[in-house]
């Protein structure tokens, strides 16, 4: 996200300086995901999500067509068995609220046509749902913003700020260095430690606190997986958007993510874990044999609601919010935040006035 940010804002002429506490932009959640370009029907209408999403998601095309970054159209089925089809209805209608009009409805006999392994009573059909290689997206935004003279630093990390003047005066880290620097505006950008960030800004409100949940998706890969030519997802539930199947720019098949509730961030895979994921998969794919799943990959999202409660909208706030002059938050970025990010760093742009 801040590489996004970063180059929408050199773009505009300013200078830019992107913090980056890994030894490479983008280790964390940008790059931990199964590189979905997604539509943008999930989210209720007029939301952040809704609204960064769509427009996201034709900005990442086109950056990617100008730049070169290997991706894909291959489209999405969303599928409902026989009780789900009144949940079927009432997303395609938020599809078409959210502005995603090239939605279709299938039966079962057309989504057999196209995915002839596949169990369902009715789907819908989201050709706009694509696959990007992330960390090529993630490179090509920096090159664009150095190009502009940006400039990313690695292995560093914001220690404090306040507000002086119009601006931001902040202390960071850069490898075993210390060093002061002034700004006009911070943008908090930091993703799985955003929250964490607030407590280093003097006179940020504490009450309430900002926190954010860890939500640790597992992923599983299946070498008997069919050689599916599109994304295969269930409809989606209270905490996210199912068991679904991905496929990446080789072929390769993964089902996840799960949604696993952590306190810490490690990204190992329990093998036990897979057991759960056997039967939401067979209610689209009968023919998953036993014991198939192996451990895969995983991610975490920063969720700003608990385990339990309806899913947030993104979160930016900025002065008139919290009362810090030149401070932007970005909190719960999760998904769609990679297919949103190019239309988030626009967003910004518009805030600060460049």
């Amino acid at each position: 996200m801040g590489l996004a940010v970063g180059r929408a804002l050199a773009l505009c002429g300013l200078q830019v300086v992107v913090i980056e506490r890994n030894r490479r932009a983008g280790e964390e959640t940008s790059s931990r995901n199964s590189g979905v370009v997604h539509a943008g029907l999930y989210y209720p209408p007029g939301s952040l999500k809704a609204r960064l999403c769509v427009a996201g998601r034709d900005q990442l095309y086109a950056h990617c067509q100008q730049f070169g970054v290997a991706h894909r159209r291959c489209g999405k089925l969303i599928l409902a068995q026989g009780d789900q089809l009144a949940q079927l209805a009432r997303l395609r209608e938020q599809a078409l609220a959210n502005r995603v009009t090239d939605v279709r409805r299938l039966d079962a006999v057309e989504v057999r046509a196209l995915e002839p392994s596949l169990r369902c009573a009715e789907a819908l059909w989201l050709p706009a749902t694509g696959i990007v290689d992330v960390p090529e997206f993630l490179l090509s935004l920096q090159g664009d913003m150095e190009a502009h003279e940006g400039l990313v630093v690695l292995d560093a990390e914001l220690l404090d700020a306040r507000a002086r003047g119009r601006g931001i005066a902040a202390n960071v880290r850069s490898g075993a260095a210390a060093g002061k620097f002034e700004c006009r505006w911070l943008i908090n950008c930091a993703g799985l430690q955003a929250a964490a960030v607030l407590e280093r800004i003097q006179d940020y409100p504490q009450t309430p606190r900002r926190s954010v949940q860890f939500a640790k998706g597992n992923y599983f890969s299946c070498s008997a997986a069919p050689k599916w030519q599109r994304l295969i997802y269930p409809l989606p539930n209270e905490a996210g958007l199912g068991i679904h199947a991905t496929i990446d720019l080789a072929g390769s098949v993964r089902f996840g993510p799960d949604v696993e509730w952590v306190t810490d961030l490690h990204y190992g895979v329990n093998p036990a874990r897979a057991e759960s994921f056997y039967a939401p998969i067979r209610q689209y794919w009968p023919d998953l044999p036993d014991g198939s799943l192996q451990p895969s990959y995983s991610g975490i999202r920063p969720k700003l609601v608990p385990q339990g409660a309806p899913a947030a909208d993104f979160l930016i706030e900025g002065p008139t919010e919290h009362g810090v002059d030149g401070l932007i938050n970005l909190l719960g970025i999760e998904s769609p935040g990679l297919t949103a990010s190019m239309a988030i760093g626009t967003e910004i742009v518009r805030r600060v006035g460049a």
